[in-house]
């Protein structure tokens, strides 16, 4: 059996980000509909060295393109501290006719850019047309990947990036300032306050566990995208924020299970669970509106979902077929 190994560069290469965001919106749309297979992944945690793995398969059955693929994925955050990267994975590409793999290829590079293309699909849908500040939380992979995606979708003029390391947001706003579409002027701001005030767009993609900014700061009109936190206690996004907000997810089923910014306000009593307005799919298809005023404030919130590495797997396979990128090893 022959099978196609692509490296981390070879999916960067294999998967524009403006394709990539096409494929997403595609995959909440088939996802919302009841068209996809995707069961709630696996959590295998690792406590004593604060990590977990992540089993995520899924099968959307499009007529042209199907997609069928499954991903394992590990988060320890602990790794930034050994000079690690903090997620690891590998995704193997199935052919949806026969179950027969047909690719592996480096999951982290998938995960980073199908998990920035999320909120550019989520940006493009609901964010103010003439959004031009863009605010980012956190200063690693993930977030690189988000500033892309916004700055894809909408015209960003002005970034300021906010992290607890301030020399990693210095080497961030040097390496990211003018690539591709993102703008030269990125400051690093000094305080969460100072991030948030005046932005049109936030991004928060760290590994917090307690809110990162205070909701009360934000003004009329913002879009809100949080991609950090992927378990029932963690909280990168206060309640305050939720409460403001028009609040929109990749998937209810999952935040339900997972997403502590939604979780812990609904403990509390801080929302109600009809507070979450509709799926970003149901959206896309047309079934809800999103955005109604320029005043709005639009909230959101993704978990990462296995559809996503479903499709973007089969992006990166055909581009790479098409490109001869990577190497045929056989089994």
């Amino acid at each position: 059996m022959k099978i196609r190994l692509l490296s981390a560069q070879d999916v960067r290469q294999a998967l524009p980000m403006a394709q990539a965001i096409d494929g997403m919106k595609a995959a909440y749309a088939s996802l919302s509909a009841g068209q996809a297979v995707m069961p709630l992944r696996s959590h295998v945690g690792v406590a004593d060295r604060d990590g977990t793995t992540l089993v995520m398969p899924a099968y959307l059955p499009d007529e042209d393109a199907p997609s069928l693929a499954v991903k394992v994925v590990s988060v320890f955050p602990q790794n930034a501290q050994r000079g690690e990267p903090v997620i690891y994975g590998l995704v193997l590409a199935l052919d949806a006719a026969t179950g027969r793999p047909l690719a592996i290829m480096e999951g982290s590079a998938l995960t980073a850019i199908r998990t920035g293309a999320a909120s550019g699909a989520a940006t493009d849908v609901l964010a103010r047309p003439d959004a031009a500040v863009a605010a980012i939380f956190g200063s690693g992979v993930q977030a690189r990947t988000q500033l892309e995606a916004v700055c894809t979708v909408r015209p960003i003029r002005e970034v300021r990036v906010y992290s607890l390391a301030p020399e990693q947001a210095a080497a961030f706003a040097a390496e990211m300032a003018g690539c591709g579409p993102i703008p030269t002027d990125i400051r690093v701001a000094d305080s969460p306050e100072t991030a948030v005030r005046g932005a049109d767009i936030i991004c928060t993609a760290t590994t917090a566990s307690t809110p990162v900014f205070d909701g009360r700061h934000l003004a009329p009109g913002m879009h809100i995208n949080a991609v950090g936190a992927y378990l029932p206690t963690m909280q990168e996004v206060d309640a305050v924020t939720v409460q403001r907000s028009l609040v929109v997810v990749d998937s209810q089923t999952a935040v339900l299970a997972e997403a502590g910014d939604l979780i812990i306000p609904l403990q509390n009593g801080d929302i109600a669970a009809d507070h979450i307005h509709a799926e970003l799919g149901e959206i896309v298809s047309g079934q809800k509106l999103g955005r109604t005023s320029s005043e709005q404030i639009t909230f959101f919130k993704s978990v990462g979902l296995a559809v996503q590495d479903a499709v973007a797997a089969r992006i990166v396979l055909h581009n790479a077929q098409a490109a001869n990128l990577g190497t045929e090893a056989v089994l």
